[in-house]
């Protein structure tokens, strides 16, 4: 007959002991903030390395800064101010009057130079200028 061994013996031939747990752990978060750091240093590369486009609203926020608007191309004012805040970066852009209330479109196009060809983003706003100089009919009497 066998005779069994204390519980507290059973209990140590089957379980790990506190070393060897605490060195597992250590060996877990040693690899996993080396995982860590290693996919952060790629991370920032890569965003170093990508070239990035102008942000499309910063034409428009000048444009919705004019008090008055009239129809035909965007104003010279407009054009260097963007082109100042934005070097390699260019603008063209035409207004209309839509309605005889003052509402006007304004269409523009940003462009500029990536990998040797000449990119573009063209879009399109909506402005209600009520006391811009533009076309305005007139009732007749």
């Amino acid at each position: 007959m066998k005779i069994l061994n204390s519980s507290w013996e059973q209990r140590s031939e089957r379980a790990f002991s506190m070393l060897e747990v605490m060195i597992a752990i250590g060996i877990f978060f040693t690899s996993v903030f080396f995982i860590l750091q290693l996919t952060s240093q790629q991370l920032r590369i890569a965003r170093s390395l990508q070239t990035l486009d102008v942000d499309t609203g910063t034409l428009p926020s000048l444009i919705v800064m004019t008090n008055a608007l009239e129809e035909g191309p965007l104003p010279m004012e407009i054009k260097a101010a963007f082109e100042d805040t934005n070097p390699g970066f260019s603008c063209d852009g035409m207004v209309f009057e839509v309605a005889t209330n003052g509402l006007f479109q304004v269409d523009y196009a940003i462009y500029w130079q990536q990998e040797g060809r000449v990119k573009q983003a063209k879009n399109s706003i909506l402005m209600w200028r009520p006391g811009s100089g533009g076309r305005t009919r007139r009732l007749g009497r």
